[in-house]
């Protein structure tokens, strides 16, 4: 009796979507950001052919945090996050201060965006090769024991409050004309203000 032939699956039936995601403050002028996004994608570049085999195509998405209330629904507690599967592709979340972010919100006491460590050195935007070894892990169905940073209740930390606070703050002196709080003593002489910061000079007094 001849065994019972069985049709090979269609790989349209098997195939797998996996998501990368970046999150992150700025995707315009932060070099941490664009430097790792860009690092992202060359990542994705070097594994996608090896992929192809397993019926694996590789997907990013790109996530701008800009609210305390996104950053609570992200999970997010430091930029730039990278995840794969859903995993952040580190187990600790190390920074430093960034100077970019620092000057988009204008922030007093600075802004620290994350610091990556691969195999023994400091990086301030993920290498290729990290990304590429989470890739792969994922692949394989073996990731790493890694999991998205949780934030507690309504917690956000206190580096991400004063960034979106001091960028808010940017944004509302921007649209009513004038400098930020902390710019309108020296942003020019009192008898500039009027064309300087706003039609009414009364206001950047």
């Amino acid at each position: 009796m001849n065994p019972r032939h069985t049709e090979p699956e269609s790989p349209e039936t098997t195939r797998r979507v996996l998501e990368v995601e970046l999150l992150a403050l700025d995707l315009t002028s932060c070099t941490r950001c664009t430097g790792t996004l860009a690092h992202i994608e060359e990542a994705i570049a070097a594994v996608q052919r090896a992929a192809e085999p397993t019926g694996t195509s590789i997907r990013l998405r790109k996530t701008l945090v800009d609210s305390e209330e996104a950053a609570r629904r992200h999970r997010f507690v430091s930029s730039p996050t990278i995840r794969v599967g859903g995993r952040d592709v580190v187990f600790e979340t190390r920074e430093s201060l960034c100077d970019s972010c620092t000057d988009l919100c204008g922030c007093a006491e600075g802004t620290s965006c994350r610091v990556w460590s691969y195999r023994g050195r400091e990086y301030t935007e993920a290498p290729v090769g990290l990304v590429v070894e989470a890739l792969l892990r994922e692949i394989a169905g073996s990731p790493a024991a890694a999991a998205a940073p949780v934030v507690a209740g309504d917690e956000v930390p206190a580096n991400l409050r004063r960034f979106f606070a001091g960028r808010a703050e940017r944004g509302a002196g921007s649209a009513a004309g004038c400098c930020s709080a902390a710019e309108k003593e020296t942003c020019c002489a009192p008898s500039q203000k009027a064309s300087c910061c706003a039609p009414d000079a009364s206001s950047c007094a």
